[in-house]
């Protein structure tokens, strides 16, 4: 076990950032010298990036705190190919339309992260299609196709699982590697960056990077990369019954967002602080002996810190005004109104709201209102989730499945089934 002494390192092995590394003892060495130039790249595959795209974001902010300076690689060029890694089929094709698009929607969450500007350790942003579109093929085959052999790149498992288990791998496929060991090349050359980072499904593609650019260049280049995430029950981690959990808010409403992340389990909570949010570890391993009903302050607090850090500052006072109204105040001292949704964004993109005509509400019962707010799919599952006490309208338990519900004079009826699923009943005229 290396005992490290740079501070990034220091850190980020105490935060869990660390899973592997071809040289450790050299890249601790090369960083307690002085800054260095590290990189991570992110292909644009969809309009925005996901949680689990914040491992390695948080390790390059982390990085930048620490004096060194980040770049950030978009892979315009490397998203045309898409990278084979642990998958089963060829990725689906995008445009080049849609790839530009998607760099435009994704660079802001950056701003969010990382303080971009000239010089210094300020962080650089850049297109891989700059520069991989620019290549002659035969020029680069010639140039650097000696330098990485078939049956190196064959020893890779993200290779050798496509193979074993007779699955197409394209020609296409197979030159990502190619690619991305070139773009290591380009920003060594360039920007004399020396350390790549990424996910541990990542870590074929960097080290064959790092070799590339020895073999090439004769210079020292370093890989590292991050564990990939799962929960403490063994799910993936960012992933929700209803897809992934978007960092971008057009895809993810604020609210829900920071809803994720106050449901992390209990065993998970500690570990979440150190890796997504900027507190201090002493303040975090203070709070590591919680137990119970005390970790929910501790839950709260992440949520608050990871949506702050994501969304901006201004995304908290809404969210916790949301939180006091809808779930926690009791329901006799307030009830939700038509003009309460109609001024919060947050009620409207966080409940699931449904329109009924008044008509249609003549002599509504408790089970038939549980169907009309889409927290059942029939009348049999809402008698059922009644009679397990599982279902709330307007915040107070339904004992009796038959319950005419009363019109309220603003027409808006809330139905709740369990903790977490919310839906509001709005009777139109």
């Amino acid at each position: 076990m290396v005992t490290l002494i740079s501070d990034f390192l220091v850190e980020a092995q105490a935060r869990g950032f660390i899973h592997q590394s071809s040289d450790l003892e050299g890249l601790d060495a090369a960083m307690s010298q002085g800054r260095i130039v590290a990189y991570a790249g992110f292909d644009p595959t969809a309009t925005s990036l996901h949680v689990g795209h914040m491992v390695p974001i948080m390790l390059l902010r982390l990085l930048q705190r620490k004096g060194h300076k980040p770049i950030v690689i978009m892979g315009g060029a490397t998203a045309c190919i898409g990278d084979p890694s642990f998958k089963n089929e060829m990725r689906k094709m995008l445009s080049d339309e849609q790839i530009k698009e998607n760099i435009a929607s994704i660079q802001s969450v950056f701003q969010q992260f990382l303080q971009f500007g000239p010089g210094g350790n300020n962080a650089i942003m850049l297109d891989n299609a700059d520069w991989l579109n620019k290549l002659a093929y035969l020029d680069f085959l010639r140039d650097f196709g000696t330098h990485i052999t078939v049956n190196r790149l064959l020893t890779f498992d993200t290779i050798k699982t496509r193979l074993e288990n007779n699955l197409p791998l394209s020609f296409l496929e197979f030159n990502y590697m190619l690619f991305q060991a070139y773009d290591y090349y380009h920003l060594n050359k360039n920007f004399n960056c020396v350390l790549q980072i990424g996910g541990s499904d990542q870590w074929a593609n960097i080290l064959n990077g790092a070799e590339f650019v020895r073999r090439t260049s004769q210079k020292t280049a370093y890989a590292l990369t991050t564990p990939l995430l799962t929960t403490a029950s063994g799910a993936k981690m960012g992933k929700t019954e209803n897809g992934a959990v978007w960092l971008n808010p057009d895809l993810m409403s604020d609210y829900d967002f920071w809803q994720f992340w106050r449901n992390t389990e209990d065993d998970d909570v500690i570990r979440f602080l150190k890796m997504f949010t900027d507190l201090p570890l002493s303040e975090i391993d203070a709070l590591s002996h919680l137990k119970g009903q005390e970790l929910n302050t501790v839950k709260k607090l992440l949520a608050d810190e990871v949506t702050k850090l994501v969304r901006g500052d201004q995304s908290i006072a809404g969210i916790h005004e949301t939180i006091s109204k809808v779930f926690e105040q009791d329901a006799q001292a307030y009830t939700i109104t038509g003009s309460d949704i109609a001024g919060n964004p947050i009620l409207q993109t966080s409940l699931s709201i449904k329109d009924i005509a008044m008509a249609d509400c003549e002599g509504l019962q408790a089970f038939t209102a549980v169907v009309k707010a889409g927290l059942a799919e029939s009348n049999g599952d809402a008698r059922r989730l009644i009679r397990g006490k599982g279902i709330k309208i307007q915040d107070i338990v339904v004992e009796d499945e038959n319950l005419q519900i009363t019109i309220p004079s603003d027409r808006v009826i809330k139905v709740s089934a369990g903790k977490k699923r919310n839906a509001l009943i709005r009777i139109v005229v």
